[in-house]
């Protein structure tokens, strides 16, 4: 196509000369609209970075912007209801849906194939209890033997997303959102900025292997600056961030263009750079080594409750944790599990679809290896993986969870329309850029009352599958369906039911098929 567009550029430029010269000179206006065309040719022709430009000037460049393109018109005209990624549209519909508190039922019965391989489902009751008569607002205290202020917490918070991966003013309305709603805020890796303070709500700082608020000039974790942002009143929980689901033994990433002097003075680095926390912390590096890192934190925080993220790899490592609880006497109060399939910002793509244990193997694994040491009554599991409605809470509590976190639904909820630019500083909705021109597009007063209606009414729904399965509160929830007045001196049935098996119960635990192999390792780990 070269020859013809320069055949065609030739004829052009002489035609329009001629027609200059014989008819009327207003031709020559034309060149208006063809020069920049034919110059843009020339150069795409004489550029050797792009050789589909380079063959078909000017008009390759369609590839590019039917690249950009693509996802748009995908989401908006090819994918169905139920089939799109990460999240569907049926479950992002509810999450609009819900935060305008507009109409969230659906018509006509499921779109879902109920005989697909991985359906699930749970088991109603036919003495189902009354939802007015419920509890609206089902909490948990988090808490354990060596905490001095244990914490009321939601079973729904706001899941670990760092202020410098989300905007200033999406900050802002969740914590907002979480000051109306009364449930907590996990802040990401990346320090308490003022955003966090301002709206009021309840914060679970959290620690990443950066350290970012509490380290020295070294990188390095300083207790006396923990020791002072730990002790904040609104901050209720610490969380120590092994590793995360979307880029497990990979370690954060803030890309430079985010990086801006105020994300860069909150976090202690310096502005203008890529920030890479690293995948392994500094403080500690053996399971008996953490269990003490975890309990000087609760000493410097003034007994606030402290527990830990992460997303399961080696099977025995967690088993060693377990034991160096076990040998230490030491527990966190809370240990949060990670799905494989989470993430909001930028990851490699090898570690985000290829790295770790999905969420539902890894919670019931988590609980049962809790089971299995007899900790699990002194330890609250929180569980986060693409939990957007009731029914998800519902699922995650069946295999073991006692509180739910959600990141990409609080997403949702504050406007993010799945556009896949969260890491290029581009987001159309001006939820995870910098840009200020973007980030003017979101206003915080009214996202934080969306958020908050967000959690209430996802919370309503989950009480309210409770309520239709005979159960009146979160701990009832188990893999055996518990006895009630229906089921007296019947034998049990699992609440939960699934095209996969899950494991073993909370009531009768039944340790993971791999628990004993795994366990043979530990011995060397834990050393």
């Amino acid at each position: 196509m070269r020859y013809e567009f320069l055949g065609f550029s030739a004829l052009s430029i002489i035609v329009i000369g001629l027609l200059s010269y014989f008819a009327s000179p207003a031709w020559l206006w034309v060149f208006v609209v063809l020069g920049p065309f034919i110059v843009l040719g020339i150069y795409d022709m004489s550029q050797k970075k792009r050789s589909v430009v380079r063959n078909f000037p000017v008009f390759g460049r369609g590839r590019y912007l039917l690249e950009d393109l693509r996802p748009k018109l995908y989401q908006y005209f090819i994918e169905s209801d139920t089939n799109g990624t990460p999240i569907n549209r049926v479950d992002r519909s509810v999450a609009y849906q819900r935060a305008k508190t507009v109409v969230d039922t659906s018509p006509f019965g499921t779109q879902l194939d109920v005989y697909d391989e991985g359906y699930e489902w749970m088991n109603h009751s036919i003495g189902a209890l009354d939802f007015n008569q419920l509890n609206h607002d089902p909490r948990v205290i988090v808490g354990g033997p060596d905490c001095q202020q244990p914490y009321d917490c939601s079973v729904f918070n706001v899941a670990a997303m760092s202020y410098g991966a989300l905007s200033k003013t999406a900050v802002e309305a969740l914590n907002g959102g979480a000051a109306i709603g009364n449930f907590a805020h996990n802040t990401g890796e990346g320090g308490i900025s003022s955003y966090h303070d301002k709206p009021g709500g309840d914060l679970i700082y959290q620690v990443g292997t950066g350290y970012f608020g509490c380290r020295d000039e070294q990188g390095r974790f300083s207790p006396e600056k923990f020791k002072e942002i730990s002790q904040k009143p609104n901050v209720k929980m610490i969380e120590l961030k092994l590793s995360q689901g979307a880029k497990p033994g990979h370690g954060g990433i803030l890309p430079a263009q985010k990086n801006t002097p105020e994300i860069a003075a909150i976090r202690g680095v310096e502005a203008g750079k890529s920030v890479d926390s690293p995948p392994f912390h500094t403080a500690f590096s053996t399971p008996l080594e953490l269990m003490e890192f975890i309990g000087e934190m609760r000493k410097l925080s003034g007994g606030k409750p402290v527990g830990f993220k992460i997303c399961i790899g080696h099977k025995a490592e967690f088993l060693a944790i377990c034991k160096a609880m076990v040998e230490k006497e030491i527990t966190p109060d809370f240990i949060a599990i990670d799905g494989a399939e989470g993430g909001t910002g930028a990851a490699p793509v090898e570690f985000s679809d290829s790295v770790g244990m999905p969420f539902r193997e890894g919670l019931a694994f988590a609980h049962d290896a809790l089971t299995g040491f007899n900790l699990r009554k002194k330890i609250k599991i929180f569980a986060a993986g693409k939990i957007i409605t009731g029914f998800h809470m519902f699922r995650a509590m069946a295999l073991g969870a006692d509180v739910c976190y959600s990141a990409r639904g609080m997403m949702l909820a504050l406007g993010c329309i799945q556009a896949l630019l969260c890491n290029k500083n581009t987001c159309p909705t001006g939820v995870t850029t910098q840009n200020p021109e973007l980030v003017a597009g979101l206003v915080a007063e009214n996202k934080k009352v969306r958020v908050a209606n967000y959690h209430r009414e996802t919370v309503k729904g989950f009480v309210e599958l409770l309520g239709a399965s005979g159960l009146r509160e979160p701990k009832e929830i188990g893999r055996p369906f518990p006895k009630n007045g229906w089921t007296s001196g019947l034998p049990l049935r699992r609440s939960l039911f699934s095209r996969r098996w899950f494991g073993c119960s909370r009531t009768n635990p039944k340790l993971h098929p791999g628990f004993f192999a795994a366990f043979s390792a530990v011995e060397q780990v834990i050393a």
